[in-house]
């Protein structure tokens, strides 16, 4: 039953994506208020990243986020973003090609819940505004720590739930009510965007994230808050001795 439940979350989850994918760069900056640019900024600077690794951006979407891992980590290392949405990669391609990152930024289309790589390949695995919408989200994190070498950081940056109760009220109000009006009055998809806020409902809170996070096998779990928690960046690091549970 739960396996067939988690079918039907992704075949609804890609139909609601591929159908907002075109309009996709313009909501975010709207809903957002522009500010999903500063708390990507924010981390990625936590995360350090240097020229010559490798980095994995799962469930990519239009590849902001891709985009930014390729101008760090340069010519001499190498990006995949993945998503499993064509209308999304089709659009991702043609911004990595105008950025002059389409030598190392290599864009795949696969299944974030198996990931098409062996273990250890990568150092960084991100998943950003995302999370929320996978079938499964331990299976996702245990796929991003077997994917990233030991060592190495798995960063989330998702929506979260304010942890003060009078503004998680004022959020949720905006997020469920005024936001599908949004997409409703400049891309006429109400429906999709109703979707988005109720993907949400369910999704753990920053503690249990974290909890999450460290289950999935992770260690000096961070987590960050931002704009009074409405998002929050969770950032683990896989052991450098996964059998030990500690970092050597």
């Amino acid at each position: 039953m739960e396996k067939v439940q988690q079918e039907e979350k992704r075949a609804f989850v890609h139909q609601v994506f591929e159908s907002i994918a075109k309009d996709y760069d313009r909501m975010n900056s709207i809903i957002s208020f522009g500010r999903h640019r500063a708390w990507r900024k924010y981390t990625m600077k936590k995360m350090g990243v240097k020229a010559g690794e490798r980095a994995i951006d799962i469930a990519c979407g239009t590849a902001d986020w891709a985009i930014e891992l390729g101008k760090e980590v340069g010519p001499t290392g190498h990006v995949v973003g993945l998503d499993f949405s064509e209308q999304m990669l089709t659009i991702a391609k043609e911004k990595v090609k105008q950025e002059h990152l389409d030598q190392h930024v290599e864009l795949v289309l696969g299944d974030a819940m198996k990931l098409p790589f062996p273990d250890n390949t990568f150092d960084y695995a991100t998943i950003g505004f995302a999370l929320r919408n996978v079938p499964d989200i331990q299976q996702v994190l245990s796929e991003m720590v077997r994917v990233v070498r030991p060592g190495g950081q798995i960063v989330s940056l998702e929506v979260s739930k304010p942890p003060k109760a009078w503004f998680r009220s004022l959020f949720y109000f905006y997020f469920y009510n005024i936001l599908p009006l949004m997409g409703k009055l400049f891309v006429k998809k109400y429906d999709e965007y109703k979707w988005l806020p109720t993907s949400l409902t369910n999704f753990p809170d920053s503690v249990q994230l974290r909890k999450m996070f460290e289950d999935a096998g992770m260690k000096k779990v961070e987590v960050k808050l931002f704009s009074g928690g409405v998002a929050a960046m969770h950032l683990g690091t896989k052991p450098a001795d996964p059998a030990m549970g500690s970092e050597q």
